[in-house]
């Protein structure tokens, strides 16, 4: 999965205003609606869905990053948004140690499988710690579009080489 597929410069905000884990949940929520991929009449829906999982379990899964996550009946489609906060935050992460990125993911309730291999890629990519560092050093949306571009463009002839 190539994660440009699913993610528009316009749904990356960096930095973010919000200073605490549901309101980044919201902004990126908010995010997601002005940029037409959520109704903003469903993106109160949504932040609960996401902030629901949330509950369950930290999405804060180390090393600065959280991947809130969920699924809801008002997507069509599987949506990512972005976020950078301007100082880290508090996520409950696994480690104890505050989030400098997050990426929201959502998706409507029959795409499974989409959400995994999203999820999985998202995972991947940020296990590179050079890589990460560099996202957490980017300043603004474009910085943080370009990373992930020039990631998914190194990633695709090692996917088309795996499938010849």
């Amino acid at each position: 999965m190539n994660l440009l597929d699913i993610l528009d410069k316009t749904c990356i905000k960096a930095p973010l205003d919000a200073t605490d884990k549901k309101g980044v949940i919201e902004e990126l929520v908010a995010v997601l609606a002005e940029a037409g991929k959520v109704a903003p009449s469903d993106a109160d829906a949504l932040c609960h869905a996401v902030w629901s999982r949330e509950q369950t379990r930290t999405t804060g899964i180390g090393h600065g990053l959280a991947i809130p996550h969920g699924k809801s009946r008002v997507l069509r489609e599987l949506v990512m948004a972005i976020g950078k906060p301007m100082t880290p935050i508090e996520f409950a992460a696994i480690d104890g140690k505050p989030v400098q990125f997050v990426v929201l993911l959502a998706s409507p309730v029959d795409r499974t499988s989409d959400h995994i291999q999203a999820l999985a890629r998202i995972s991947r990519l940020m296990t590179n710690e050079s890589f990460r560092q560099r996202l957490y050093d980017a300043n603004d949306a474009d910085a943080v579009f370009a990373l992930l571009k020039e990631a998914e463009e190194k990633q695709a002839p090692a996917a088309h080489n795996a499938t010849a």
